[in-house]
Parts: structure tokens; sequence; C-alpha cells
């Protein structure tokens, strides 16, 4: 399955529209560390991560990992374990995935800059919860916690996320 995201707000799954926010820089085709804009481009579905004491079981075909209280990732360009999963407290700069704010109760890892990886062209690029009032993202794509367990039933790792270049 392609899983479209419109400019506009819009993720649409075969005959499905979800409403989501993008990065509040924006869609570009040179993303950068920091830059907050979301990355055009077509990106595999790799795996789900999920607070377990939130989100009990979600149901998907893709791989799942319940997140543990210490978990982040990386977001240091010259770090070894740069766009990875790693345990904090960690010597280089690393985000938390377990946050109070529910964003990442539910993250899809997308395959973006992972396949090689290349310092310094953005990290933790996800699909997650959006806030209530869809404010922009970091440069991730976030929908409803609703709608994120609605689209991640069908998934799986042969489905890909496609964000336009826009001009």
């Amino acid at each position: 399955m392609d899983i479209i995201v419109e400019p506009k707000g819009w993720l649409i799954a075969g005959s499905t529209h979800y409403r989501c926010s993008l990065g509040r820089a924006g869609i570009v085709t040179d993303k950068r560390e920091g830059d907050g804009a979301t990355p055009s481009g077509v990106f595999p579905l790799r795996r789900l991560l999920f607070r377990q004491t939130r989100i009990s079981d979600p149901k998907t075909k893709l791989p799942r990992q319940a997140l543990e209280k210490y978990d982040g990732w990386c977001d240091s360009p010259a770090d070894p374990q740069y766009n990875q999963l790693i345990k904090l407290p960690y010597d280089a700069s690393a985000e938390s995935l377990w946050r109070s704010d529910h964003l990442y109760d539910l993250i899809v890892v997308l395959g973006y800059n992972d396949d090689p990886i290349q310092p310094g062209r953005g990290s933790a690029i996800f699909l997650h919860c959006a806030p209530a009032n869809y404010a922009p993202t970091e440069g991730c794509i976030a929908l409803s916690t609703e709608d994120l367990l609605d689209l991640v039933v069908d998934c799986s790792q042969d489905d890909r996320l496609i964000v336009p270049h826009i001009n």
C-alpha cells in the first residue's frame, strides 16, 4: 500500500483520508538536521514502537517493539549511533522517546536516512501521534492517536510512505 502525504495536511491510505501535521518548515528535498522540515521522498515503514503503559496491544503487521523508559534516538550527526535507537543517558545529543505529552505513544519508524545513514541529513523522521491542535512537527508526520491506530492495522514492511516534492 502506498500512503501519500498531501502538502496541505492530509495523509491518504487507500480511500481513507487522515488529517496530519507536517514539519514547521514545510516539505524539502534537501533535509538537514534541525531544519524543522519534512523530507520529500518515498520511505519504507520499518517498525512500530509503542508505549505499552498507554497503548497495550496495537494491531499491525509491522514488527512491533514496546518502548522502555530510557529509550532515545540519537540526533548528533558526529556520533556513530546517529539516527538510531539508543539508551539514555547517552554521551551525545539524543531525544527521549518516553514523553509525557503522548506524541510518541505510537511511532512508525520510517526508512529515512538509514540505508546508509548520512550524518547531518536528518534523524528521527517518524510517523507519530499529533497534539490536539495539530501543531507543526520538527519534521515528522503526525496523526491523531486514533487515526494512527487505525492506519497501522493494515500496515506492513511492504508499504511505503510517499511525501511528494512541491515546487
